[in-house]
């Protein structure tokens, strides 16, 4: 046997999984990791590789990237049997490669110590190293000539059942005849139908046909939909500790429900959110009953009952802040959760325990209060902390509600009681407070700790009345954030930041300062101590305000995969009575490097306050995981 020829003059391929697309038996986008890893190298055999592609640009490099002996030569094989099976892998990844760019006339030699690999032994002796040469030759590019699709869904107007038809995606007379374009124009033909309420929808047959002669393919799909149906039942299995019953309940499926794939995967999210399972996986039964519907096993393995975990951050102004929490889960066999948190913060040089801020606090959350969505959340916290403007002792209780309304839209409200003692520059006063609060939270980020793409879009408003001076108020805020990446793998990103604040009620003496807006610190204007931005009263003493206004700006690079740098700049404003002028606007700038790691990027940023006033600090760095916004 010789090289592989990719040509052929007609093909006719039985049905495959969509997982997998074979052709003259080759697994196109199969994982062949598996089968060609070496667990233990025994005998190392190393090699050399001279790589030759009768082609330049893309197709080239789809060609090298395809090959493993090319991406391990510096690693040896595991003896000559592990070298001539990583060759006979590359001979089909290298063909699959092709087949995915429309080549289906090349061809692939692969010669190991100047022999075909193909036709060598596995018990062959081979010299140390051994030279290895792929030649490749892609041949000419083929297009689509006739492309059909038989039994294909009517299209429907119902964007939540839309589905895009294959000619969208290149699956057309003309276009280039792409294996990879095959595969997706099934995968949206079954897609289609399952859209439309037919669950068991499949491939029934694929007719490819290639014409050497005119380079081109024809291509038939026959999608066979199977009958409509419904949702059955569904069985759980796995729980030990958890209700079986609440599990089935916070799927969210109902029986007699028209089969929606959406549904399925909003299942998913449910008991995803719940947080107490290692794994959950919905298996649909084999075949839909007579009665229409079609039953699901739902198979979970659950968490360990508890956990805890410890954190930090630092900043040259406020100082080291340690912190750690306790969480124990499915507290009754609903996924209850209690976690505790405590926190000691403004750890600095030399040690003064009476200049530690302290927090401790409970949250018990239980999920499926009323729909599958909403969840009970009650808190407990007790705190003292000092501010540069202000020294707060506190004890809050709250309870309330959360939706899930989408993937990206939450909403939450409740009720709130607070009891507290500050000492500012009004004196020590003490307050007690309750009120409600509401949030809305838009989030369309690509990713939550190192967004390159979306918006972030935030709004609360909390009313409340205070029963020592006997006054009413409301405070209400507004935040967003975008995103902008551009070049290759979002090497840069813009990213900006733009908040309001607006506080309605009686004089600032009366008001608990933890009410008021302040700005200042690593999440607000970075160079300025932690809520060291309020109102000057002219006297030097500094208060909150009713009005605030802050933003930021970065540019995030890439330097390598895991280096950053950041440039930045924030800026932001406190007013009383009116709200403020450009002339109060405050402003940091600074430099950043992150180091990006799987949990989110590691940050570290020095700032200088570019306006500073009597008591801001000279420059300020600040340490924590995940980017400032």
């Amino acid at each position: 046997m010789g090289a592989i020829c990719v040509a052929a003059v007609g093909l006719g391929l039985a049905a495959a999984p969509v997982a997998a697309f074979e052709f003259f038996g080759i697994k196109l986008f199969e994982d062949q990791s598996e089968k060609d890893a070496e667990a233990v190298i025994t005998d190392p055999q190393k090699y050399s590789v001279d790589f030759s592609v009768g082609a330049t640009g893309a197709i080239e490099n789809v060609v090298r990237n395809a090959s493993a002996l090319l991406a391990d030569q510096g690693e040896p094989a595991s003896g000559a049997a592990g070298l001539l099976a990583k060759a006979r892998g590359d001979y089909r990844r290298i063909v699959a490669a092709l087949y995915n760019e429309g080549y289906y006339g090349g061809t692939v030699s692969i010669r190991v110590g100047g022999a075909e690999a193909a036709n060598l032994a596995s018990d062959v002796k081979l010299p140390d190293p051994v030279a290895v040469t792929i030649t490749v030759v892609p041949g000419p590019e083929f297009r689509f000539n006739r492309v059909t699709v038989v039994n294909q869904a009517v299209e429907v107007s119902d964007p939540a059942d839309y589905v895009d038809p294959p000619s969208k995606i290149g699956f057309g007379s003309g276009e280039i005849a792409k294996s990879s374009v095959i595969l997706r124009a099934e995968q949206l033909a079954i897609e289609a139908w399952r859209q439309q309420g037919y669950p068991k929808a499949s491939i029934a047959s694929r007719d490819v046909v290639a014409d050497h002669a005119s380079n081109t393919v024809d291509a038939t799909i026959t999608v066979s939909p199977g009958r409509k149906a419904a949702f059955g039942d569904v069985t759980v299995s796995g729980t030990e500790n958890m209700n079986p019953d609440f599990v089935r309940q916070q799927t969210g499926l109902t029986v007699g429900e028209e089969y929606d794939p959406d549904e399925l995967a909003l299942a998913q999210k449910r008991l995803d959110r719940l947080e107490v399972f290692r794994a959950a996986r919905l298996e649909a039964a084999e075949s839909i009953g007579a009665d229409g519907l079609l039953p699901y096993q739902l198979i979970v393995q659950e968490l360990p009952g508890r956990r805890f975990g410890v954190g930090a951050n630092y900043s040259t102004i406020d100082g080291l802040g340690l912190e750690a929490y306790h969480l124990w889960r499915n507290l009754f066999g609903q996924a209850e959760r209690l976690r505790l948190d405590a926190r000691v913060a403004s750890i600095a040089w030399p040690i003064d325990t009476e200049q530690f801020d302290y927090f401790f606090g409970g949250t018990f959350t239980k999920p499926g209060i009323f729909t599958p969505d909403t969840d009970l959340i009650a808190a407990v916290s007790a705190e003292r902390t000092i501010y540069p403007t202000y020294t707060e002792t506190s004890a809050e209780a709250k309870i309330g509600l959360s939706h899930v309304f989408s993937d990206q839209l939450t909403g939450s409200g409740g009720f709130t009681f607070e009891r507290n003692r500050f000492d500012d520059v009004f004196g020590t006063r003490d307050f007690t407070t309750a009120g409600l609060y509401s949030g809305l939270i838009y989030d369309g980020r690509d990713d939550k700790v190192n967004a390159t793409e979306g918006l972030y879009l935030a709004a609360t408003i909390d009313p409340f009345y205070e029963f020592t001076y006997g006054n009413a108020g409301v405070q209400a805020t507004a935040e967003a954030r975008t995103y902008f990446g551009m070049g290759d793998d979002d090497q840069v990103v813009l990213a900006g930041r733009l908040k309001a604040g607006l506080l309605l009620g009686p004089d600032l003496a009366e008001i608990p300062p933890d009410r008021l807006f302040f700005a200042g610190g690593g999440g607000s204007v970075r160079g300025y101590g932690f809520k060291s931005i309020g109102v000057d009263d002219g006297s030097g003493n500094v208060t909150g305000g009713r009005y605030l206004l802050e933003g930021s700006v970065e540019a995030r690079v890439k330097v390598t995969q895991d280096i950053g740098v950041v440039g930045f700049v924030d800026g932001g404003y406190v007013a009383a009575d009116t709200f403020p002028g450009i002339d109060d606007l405050r402003i940091g700038a600074g430099l950043g490097v992150r180091y990006y790691t799987g949990l989110g990027p590691l940050r570290a940023d020095i700032a200088i306050p570019l306006n500073k006033k009597a008591g801001d600090p000279d420059y300020a760095i600040y340490v924590g995981i995940g980017q400032a916004f």
